[in-house]
């Protein structure tokens, strides 16, 4: 998904949510609701399954929160994704867990990622059913992919300890944190950072909200989260309009949205959250309205002629750039050329003789001023300027910006 797209579908899929009433977001966990399912991903057994969250909720590549029981002696077997990630969660009981060939077994409440391009698979190896649940995201919006090994895993041989990623949902690991100016402090803890997967999940988080206590809010700037409660109950709050929630209740938040969450009186809420983000590799980098100019920004523009176009670029390589990074304060410049005739009349662009522009930026216009004044720059701007017909400049001050670096 190009950053473009991601953006897009994320500001249609608020304005959807503008009018959805934030209790219709809640999707309780009902086990009468389930469908049974035999020889999932060709494991053994049975298994009764349904969808909580799908895809068209949210704007992100969020693919979906399944939820399940798997029987006494069944499971998913072994297979592979390669182009989701997918992260099996155990709520009740002791199941074996296998990535890539090598299974251990684990205890609840465990979690298990399963990575990008790893086989995994899930075994209930005991008479008694499991509760199971299962968050994917993927590569390419809405898209999945299988690959079956047609291994149930029924009888593999066991290591003690696991030889892949997992996590367990243990109260005493969480620490006291202030997520929120506005709120109290609560126990949490980052069990999985973004740098556990290769898709656009950035986190999976387990936190506690103790009796009449409150997150505050936060604002859901550049991704989304999807919330699963594992015990207790409370009130999530989107946007100022509330809802309660309870165990077992799934929900989400979108780019954009103002959360927060808190306990009832008598009640502590304890609840696994994942987030996704627009994009790990180009997030948007929000940031609130500045007070005041965090840099200074000069945009100077040019008529050069043809015949001179390709030693103005050489120029601005090879002698202005060389020239401003060794000056103080200097944070960075673009040269930028004016499209073609024809890609301009596509645009409906104004017209213009100005054919070049460089941009130039300084911490300060102070230290943008010592610049000019430099020893450098009696050098760089003749070799610029004498390449031109005409030029012009404007200055500005920076009140925000986008930067993907």
């Amino acid at each position: 998904m190009t950053r473009f797209t991601a953006i897009l579908l994320l500001t249609l899929s608020c304005i959807v949510a503008i009018g959805q009433p934030v209790k219709d977001r809640i999707v309780h966990n009902d086990p009468a609701k389930y469908r049974n399912l035999t020889a999932v991903h060709a494991g053994a057994g049975q298994m009764a399954f349904t969808q909580l969250i799908g895809r068209n909720e949210l704007g992100t590549n969020f693919l979906y929160l399944h939820s399940g029981t798997i029987n006494g002696k069944s499971g998913i077997g072994h297979h592979f994704h390669h182009t989701i990630e997918e992260m099996y969660v155990l709520l009740t009981g002791e199941a074996e867990f296998t990535i890539n060939g090598r299974t251990s077994k684990l205890k609840a409440p465990a979690i298990v990622p399963c990575k990008l391009g790893d086989a995994h698979a899930i075994y209930n190896s005991s008479k008694e059913p499991v509760r199971w649940l299962n968050f994917a995201v993927s590569e390419t919006r809405g898209h999945s992919d299988n690959f079956d090994l047609m291994d149930t895993r029924a009888g593999a041989a066991i290591d003690p300890v696991p030889v892949f990623v997992s996590g367990r949902l243990e109260q005493d690991k969480l620490k006291p944190v202030k997520t929120s100016g506005d709120g109290n402090i609560i126990p949490y803890r980052r069990v999985f950072g973004p740098d556990i997967f290769r898709t656009d999940w950035i986190h999976v988080d387990h936190l506690l909200i103790t009796r009449d206590s409150s997150s505050g809010s936060r604002n859901l700037e550049g991704i989304e989260e999807v919330f699963y409660v594992i015990n207790g109950a409370g009130t999530v709050s989107i946007n100022n309009e509330q809802t309660s929630i309870k165990t077992d209740d799934a929900f989400y938040g979108k780019s954009g949205e103002k959360l927060s969450l808190s306990a009832d009186n008598n009640e502590t809420l304890e609840l696994l959250v994942i987030g996704i983000s627009v994009s790990k590799e180009k997030s948007p980098n929000i940031s609130k309205p500045l007070l005041k100019p965090k840099a200074m920004a000069l945009q100077m523009d040019f008529i050069v002629p043809k015949e001179n176009a390709a030693a103005f670029e050489k120029m601005y390589h090879s002698i202005y750039v060389p020239a401003m990074i060794v000056q103080q304060g200097y944070l960075g410049s673009k040269l930028l050329r004016l499209f073609s005739d024809d890609q301009a009349k596509t645009i409906q662009a104004e017209p213009t003789t100005y054919n070049y522009q460089i941009q130039i930026s300084f911490d300060t216009e102070e230290n943008r001023r010592k610049w000019v004044a430099s020893e450098q720059h009696k050098i760089a701007w003749p070799a610029a300027s004498g390449l031109t017909k005409d030029f012009k400049w404007r200055g500005y001050d920076v009140m925000g910006d986008d930067d993907q670096k």
